[in-house]
């Protein structure tokens, strides 16, 4: 099996006529690392992705693999494996044939081949599949035959490109532990390119958020999600009520004083180190961080609507002075009052302080 490398991103970009793609981006993932690049449409994820597999060329900036610049180098010389959206099989071919395909490219013994292929037929569960032609599997057994097929050369960095896109709701969440297993298991450097709040918070060691061809901010998965440092992050890693305020007093006992616009209501939030007294900021909250409780407790809100989501009920409410509408996830059904109004409530240790200006 093949060193895991670490991967290097120096200074690139990339523009498309008027268009810039990607402004001058520095990454590094560790040997090992499964690093998701998070963000919308037109982000400039895929952009990066395609760069460091070769398939297109930054304006300016280099690719390293281990300590070996890439940058000039065809895709078929990098050293990596790739799975698509789409899995691009072959379907005139068996599963075993489809596995075997860059072995033989690669002009490997007819015994290397073999062994391989069965070693990875073996590793995504389809040991007694690979006489099996393509159209006779599963989503999620094609997805495993465009794994395996990706990892059989022995490659020093895996690139997923939206890998699991393509599957229903239910084995895309069986087959991002799966993926992840595998991965953790080679020791594999990986790449997942993926637009899937959760897919990107359940796979990756590190997650980095881009945003109009940035990266805007990288962490753990726990510390983006807690801990955003913009109101992009916080609104798309998940769900985010944001309630802009002014800062009232000094830290103490780690908390800050905030008095919360439009309602005027007076909370304690986590303290900042870099927020002052008078200072404007934002409160974002996590919707299953905050409680509905009485008339007269925390932020007045008035309840607009319920949604049953299975395993939590979604509650929609008004807060003056919020842009937008808050909402609440409970685990039992909360009775409305006759008039709807009611008091919100958090702990402020779970509260994310944002400067006014932050986008």
């Amino acid at each position: 099996m093949r060193q895991s490398l670490p991967l290097r991103l120096d200074q690139i970009s990339k523009s498309f006529g008027s268009v810039q793609a990607l402004s001058p981006l520095s990454l590094e993932v560790q040997p090992g690392e499964m690093m998701a690049l998070l963000g919308p449409s037109g982000c400039g994820k895929t952009t990066t992705l395609r760069i460091i597999a070769g398939f297109s060329m930054p304006d300016t900036g280099s690719v390293f693999i281990g300590d070996r610049d890439v940058t000039e180098l065809p895709p078929h010389r990098r050293g990596l494996g790739m799975v698509f959206q789409n899995y691009s099989l072959f379907p005139h071919m068996t599963v075993a044939e489809n596995i075997a395909f860059g072995l033989k490219m690669h002009k490997r013994a007819p015994a290397e081949i073999g062994a391989r292929v069965s070693e990875m037929l073996r590793l995504v569960h389809l040991d007694k599949f690979a006489d099996r032609s393509i159209h006779q599997l599963s989503g999620g057994q094609q997805q495993r035959v465009a794994l395996a097929r990706s990892l059989v050369t022995d490659p020093a960095i895996l690139l997923l490109d939206e890998p699991l896109g393509a599957l229903d709701k239910s084995l895309r969440e069986s087959m991002q532990f799966e993926l992840r297993e595998i991965q953790k298991k080679l020791g594999i450097t990986a790449i997942l390119v993926t637009h899937d709040q959760e897919e990107a918070l359940t796979m990756s060691d590190r997650i980095a958020v881009m945003s109009t061809g940035r990266v805007v901010q990288i962490g753990s998965p726990i510390e983006v999600y807690e801990q955003p440092r913009t109101r992009f992050v916080s609104e798309f890693l998940g769900t985010a009520n944001i309630l802009p305020g002014e800062v009232t007093g000094p830290a103490a006992d780690g908390r800050i004083p905030v008095r919360l616009d439009g309602s005027r209501a007076l909370v304690s939030v986590a303290a900042d180190e870099g927020v002052r007294e008078g200072a404007r900021i934002r409160v974002a909250l996590r919707p299953e961080r905050m409680r509905i409780g009485a008339q007269g407790e925390g932020i007045p809100a008035r309840m607009r609507a319920t949604v049953f989501r299975g395993s939590y009920y979604a509650y929609e409410l008004d807060v003056d002075g919020s842009d937008k509408p808050v909402y609440v996830y409970a685990d039992e059904p909360i009775e409305a009052p006759a008039d709807g109004v009611v008091g919100l409530t958090f702990n402020p240790r779970y509260s994310i302080v944002l400067p006014a200006e932050a986008a």
